[in-house]
């Protein structure tokens, strides 16, 4: 029997508790976060937006500062092949006025520019509620949100700032060693991406909150190559991005896994074509997150099913009345939406209308139970209070509403991903990212993966290459008939996820066991 590789599951699991105000393990740390920062200083900039704001008629304001870094660190071999970096500051005023929307940015957080910005906020806004009114749109209505106060660091033991380049460079350099090392891999490469957003909330409400958020996304891939036979094939570290600290790149312990890394490279270049076929398939969470992620986690979005994104993103095949009635998938399917994830990548302790986090369902034994809300949504279907999902990407982006981490919850079996296997007669196994397509409903979709085995009597048998699964959302989800135990869920996640015009990016988490449902297998390669 063939296993694969270990590093395929490196994540943590993640436990189910609220997210914490505290951290024993990183109190000193996020003190230090807290410190650093600079906007506490510029606090009274927001104020004055927020009172200029209201004293011009504005029913609600609220004003975001944001300082954002980022750096990038890539090699390829044994050299540095990309160094970015990038800090900015910078502020955004939202109103509303007359039952409409109104924003405006600035980089400048001077009294002038803060002024100027909030006047053409405020311009804006009363636009906006004149075309409401004059199309029978109605007012924008805002749900009740207490008033927050207080501040919130990301847990974590190191600012991964207070890294070198250096010392990055130097962490992926031994990684692409340890792969290089392998008999048959040409190439290797090795990344670090790491986002710090330190963002200071004020409200008409009497909001007043600060957060410090640090994320990271590490990468790692070997390519292969068959010079005999003139092929190539190419395999990736499957470490989920994360909320955390350098502490999280560290423990991952890239260059130990380089070496299986590319021998996973170079076994799949004998793995056999694929044959078609309705076939059981067991999804590995580094590969089930991503259909998560774009066949529930999207359509489930409110303002999709209204009708909102339709000329970029793409609207539902769920409508509002659908909530608490539809069943979407088998009995034993529970998703959750949850804001609260420790390591998730959309984990927060207030989203950017200063509304706290929560868990909730979206879907509950297999019924589409909940939707993805902000607070000027939740009138929309009834709702009394926002689900916490608005979002604003770096200063100069109008919060609105983005996904939070959703995630299938484990089954109570206790199943391990050997039991799936050994308990499917045929089959294959699917393991992480790979290419994807799903219609404009998020409905009839095709995916497939980064490996593959084939799956005969209950046992890995052989490497395939060329698979892709097709099914629609609803059969899909209905099919599920196994899910792996709580000691096989896992994190993935994605750090760009793309919606709204003009474009923002979000970062999102997905958590998951190993699970099997039914699908049909296509092969990629076409005809030879």
């Amino acid at each position: 029997m063939l296993g694969a590789p270990a590093f395929l599951h490196p994540t943590r699991a993640g436990a189910h508790e609220p997210a914490p105000a505290t951290h024993p393990a990183t109190a000193a740390a996020a003190d230090a976060a807290i410190a650093a920062s600079p906007l506490p200083g510029l606090a009274r900039f927001a104020e004055l937006a927020v009172s200029q704001a209201t004293d011009a008629g504005a029913t609600y304001a609220d004003a975001r500062l944001v300082r954002w870094r980022s750096d990038h660190v890539a090699v390829r071999d044994d050299h540095v092949s990309k160094l970015s970096s990038e800090d900015e500051i910078g502020i955004g005023v939202r109103v509303l006025v007359d039952g409409g929307w109104g924003f405006a940015a600035t980089h400048s957080v001077d009294a002038p520019s803060v002024r100027a910005a909030t006047k053409r906020a405020v311009s804006a806004a009363k636009r906006a509620g004149a075309l409401r009114a004059a199309t029978g749109a109605g007012p924008v209505t805002l749900a009740a949100a207490p008033a927050a106060k207080g501040q919130w660091v990301s847990p974590h033991a190191v600012d991964p700032f207070t890294q070198s380049v250096g010392d990055k460079a130097a962490l992926l350099l031994d990684a692409t060693k340890a792969v290089l090392g392998v008999a048959g891999v040409a190439h290797a490469r090795a990344s670090v991406a790491v986002v710090g957003e330190d963002k200071l909330l004020v409200t008409s409400d009497g909001t007043h909150i600060h957060q410090v958020f640090y994320r990271l996304m590490p990468q790692l891939s070997a390519t292969a190559v068959d010079r005999r036979r003139g092929g190539f094939a190419s395999a990736n570290h499957e470490a989920a991005p994360m909320l955390g600290g350098w502490d999280y790149v560290t423990g991952l312990g890239l260059a130990d896994a380089g070496v299986g890394v590319g021998q996973l490279a170079v076994q799949k270049l004998g793995a056999a074509s694929v044959t078609p076929g309705v076939k059981s398939v067991v999804l590995a969470p580094s590969n089930l997150w991503l259909t998560i992620h774009e066949s529930i986690g999207h359509p489930t979005e409110l303002d999709r099913a209204m009708g909102l994104e339709a000329d970029y993103a793409g609207t539902s095949f769920l409508r509002p009345q659908d909530a608490g009635q539809l069943q979407l998938g088998a009995e034993r399917v529970t998703l959750m939406a949850d804001r609260t994830q420790p390591g998730g990548l959309a984990t927060t302790a207030w989203d950017d209308e200063g509304v706290a986090s929560q868990r909730w369902p979206i879907v509950e034994r297999g019924k589409f139970v909940g939707w993805q809300t902000t607070r000027d949504q939740a009138a929309w279907v009834g709702e009394p209070s926002s689900r916490g999902c608005a979002y604003g990407q770096r200063y100069r982006g109008v919060q609105f509403q983005r996904m939070p981490n959703i995630s299938l919850q484990p089954g109570s079996e206790g199943y391990t991903t050997e039991d799936l296997i050994n308990a499917t007669e045929d089959g294959i196994y699917v393991t992480g990212r790979g290419s994807w397509s799903i219609d404009q409903q998020r409905y009839n979709f095709q995916f497939s993966g980064q490996s593959f085995w084939e799956i005969k009597r209950g046992r890995l048998t052989r490497p395939l290459k060329d698979v892709a699964y097709q099914a629609n959302t609803v059969e899909f989800w209905k099919s599920c008939d196994m899910l792996g135990g709580e000691g096989t869920y896992r994190l993935g996640g994605s750090f760009h996820d793309g919606k709204g015009q003009p474009g923002q990016s979000n970062a999102v988490s997905h958590g998951c066991p190993p699970a099997r449902f039914s699908a049909n297998i296509v092969n990629t390669a076409g005809t030879r």
